[in-house]
């Protein structure tokens, strides 16, 4: 259930009360159909953003500070502004925030000293992006108005998690947060950041189910796919010099090449070239309203992620196998960076209860745990929200 805007600004009324009226800012998660890991191999992905948001709410002060408090995480955090620039990661969510801000300082952007309250319905490790959303919200918030191009948003938050936090990560989440649009998934090619929308057919539904798991071996093993990808594109470059990321190897010619390509970064450009290609037919297959089309590309595409990338885990698995013999189910596969997370879900809308209830009843079984369901519907990206509501 989406935040009421007169709640966030209450409890930002209620943590610092000597700060004037708060204005209210909002940046979307994101859950990706189809293209996993192709982002940072210039490909393209193929996410929708959700109504589910990172709320920012922000006044300013004459402190010379940076004061911002975490509902979701019942914690304060308060930086000098004049330390910005030199600030180093915590390992803590506060990160996002000053990533952003030293970001924007470095783009010759002035931050005001501020108290900011974030409070987001993204749920952590689900792989529906919360540090995206998150990223953006306070990106927006810390503008303040002022004016800036929506893709040079995108590209500062990106490069506050991957400069500042340390996450190779590609352009897909913070793109997706800003250039979201209703009723739309977005078709992001990764190489040229130009996008198209893609809208969804009516008689179909998006469903995300949460496994409640998450592998700690997530945060490495990314690391660890973006070098194994590098290592094909060398090794693919000994046969076509012109080849500067996977994104620019047909699948004819991998197919040709591929027993000369050490066996692990092989599996991975497997991957990444077929999933790259299941954008361009997925958008298609949505354009034609072809349904059973869309399904059997997300049951391939998770096949490529648990067998050739390597980045499901047993409970994911167990959800997507389950998920695909349910009636009225048109696909599954795992969405988000791996190891556990989210599964996303194509089916008929008029199979929604009985898909929830015959995947509960099967995943607490198994597993002894009860998974949360996500209603996923396209939503507007990023930016303000109305005075009138906030009110």
């Amino acid at each position: 259930m989406a935040f009421a805007p007169d709640q966030i600004v209450a409890s930002f009324r209620h943590r610092f009360p000597r700060a004037g009226t708060p204005s209210l800012y909002r940046a979307p998660g994101r859950v990706n159909l189809i293209g996993e890991h192709t982002d940072y191999n210039l490909g393209f992905v193929l996410p929708i953003a959700l109504d589910m948001a990172c709320y920012a709410a922000v006044a300013s002060t004459d402190t010379g500070k940076l004061r911002v408090f975490s509902e979701d995480f019942d914690e304060e955090f308060e930086i000098d502004l004049n330390s910005v620039s030199d600030a180093k990661p915590a390992g803590k969510w506060w990160d996002y925030v000053v990533g952003v801000a030293r970001e924007l300082e470095r783009s010759g952007i002035a931050i005001l000293s501020s108290d900011m309250l974030v409070k987001s319905e993204v749920p952590l490790g689900s792989g529906l992006s919360s540090s995206a959303a998150l990223e953006i919200a306070s990106a927006v918030a810390l503008l303040g108005g002022q004016p800036i191009k929506p893709l040079d948003l995108a590209l500062l938050g990106q490069r506050a998690e991957s400069q500042f936090v340390g996450m190779p990560c590609g352009i897909m989440d913070q793109y997706a947060s800003v250039f979201g649009h209703a009723g739309a998934a977005i078709k992001i090619d990764c190489r040229s950041l130009d996008h198209e929308y893609v809208g969804l057919p009516d008689n179909v539904q998006v469903i995300a189910v949460n496994s409640m798991v998450k592998h700690e071996l997530g945060t490495s093993a990314y690391r660890e796919r973006v070098a194994e990808c590098q290592a094909a594109v060398k090794a693919l470059q000994e046969f076509d010099s012109s080849i500067e990321s996977l994104r620019d190897v047909s699948m004819s010619f991998f197919v040709e090449v591929q027993e000369r390509v050490p066996p692990v970064p092989r599996q991975r450009a497997r991957h990444i070239i077929s999933d790259t290609q299941r954008v361009v037919d997925f958008a298609a297959a949505a354009r034609a309203k072809d349904l059973k089309e869309m399904g059997k590309l997300f049951v391939a595409s998770h096949r490529s992620m648990q067998f050739d990338y390597e980045i499901s885990c047993e409970e994911i698995d167990f959800l997507v196998d389950t998920a695909i013999g349910i009636p009225g189910v048109y696909g599954a596969r795992m969405t988000g960076g791996g190891f556990g997370g989210c599964t996303v879900n194509l089916l008929a809308p008029d199979g929604v209860d009985s898909f929830r209830r015959t995947i509960a009843e099967a995943y607490e079984a198994r597993y002894g745990k009860t998974p949360l369901f996500y209603d996923c519907k396209p939503a507007e990206g990023a930016g303000p929200v109305s005075a009138e509501s906030a009110a």
